[in-house]
């Protein structure tokens, strides 16, 4: 099923296959994966823990390549992880003998070679501030709470000037607080760099509070997009106002009704939707 709907396409999959193992006990990961995505636009993708998401990300980052498919970059093959595409993951993957600052740095010293020693630093504070982190720049990741440390691989991930910014279910390891402040920052932070920007989530609520479109990603094996569904509420956008909001209701009945319809798992059982919109086995 084609996912598309932006008019002028930036970030591209193009009947995209891709599994694992050896041909005779190989297991089909993604099935005929089709994916359009306007410049700027917020995208989420929902779908069950395991059915192939953080593949998903791998195929658009460079970091694995289809079997079948391609992966396009405004009209160009993605064929290698570069600088252009950053990624956020869901472990903080921050090294720890470095501080906040020298992590976001070590970003910035691989894209901007040719920069004094200023002209970095003055980057990497930049966006340690808009990541509301400058007071904590010389702090090492274990000084740091969970949230803390993902703001800064946000930063790291911004610093290094990406045009697409990927979101491997970033928030997911984090408490339903901490979880709801960094969804409200990362919303503010795309409405202020205008990010092409893609989130991999299995919380359907989370998708609707963030994209511009959510598309549900169906259950391996074989697990390939759905219907795409625009987000059509004003930002900014207050978790409390639109949770109250008819079109919120639809999203989510909609997204939820072809994940445990058309998109559900197949071969392990009955599948559950928690009451806060997460997918799960």
């Amino acid at each position: 099923m084609d996912a598309a709907a932006p008019s002028q396409t930036f970030l591209e999959l193009r009947g995209v296959h891709k599994g694992f193992g050896p041909a005779d006990r190989r297991t089909q990961v993604l099935a005929d994966v089709n994916l359009s995505m306007a410049r700027g636009e917020f995208v989420a993708i929902v779908g069950y823990s395991g059915a192939g998401k953080s593949t998903l990300v791998s195929l658009i980052a460079g970091l694995l390549a289809p079997d079948r498919g391609q992966v396009l970059m405004d009209g160009k093959p993605v064929t290698s992880p570069g600088p252009e595409r950053g990624i956020v993951f869901q472990s903080y993957s921050l090294l720890p003998w470095l501080s906040a600052f020298d992590n976001v740095l070590l970003a910035v010293d691989q894209v901007f070679p040719t920069f004094s020693a200023a002209q970095k630093r003055e980057r990497v504070l930049r966006y340690l501030e808009l990541v509301k982190l400058t007071d904590a720049r010389d702090k090492k990741p274990q000084e740091l709470s969970g949230g803390m440390r993902q703001r800064v691989a946000v930063a790291r991930a911004l610093a290094a000037n990406p045009e697409v910014l990927l979101l491997d279910e970033p928030l997911s390891a984090l408490d339903a607080l901490t979880r709801a402040t960094l969804q409200d920052e990362i919303e503010r932070i795309w409405r202020e760099e205008r990010k092409t920007a893609l989130l991999i989530t299995n919380d359907v609520d989370e998708g609707i509070l963030l994209a511009d479109r959510l598309i549900p990603l169906s259950a391996g094996p074989g697990a390939t997009l759905g219907p795409s569904v625009p987000v059509e509420i004003p930002r900014p956008r207050e978790r409390r106002a639109i949770s109250r909001d008819p079109h919120f209701r639809e999203i989510r009945n909609q997204v939820i009704a072809y994940l445990l319809g058309p998109g559900a798992r197949r071969q392990t059982g009955p599948s559950t939707v928690r009451a806060r919109g997460e997918v799960s086995p």
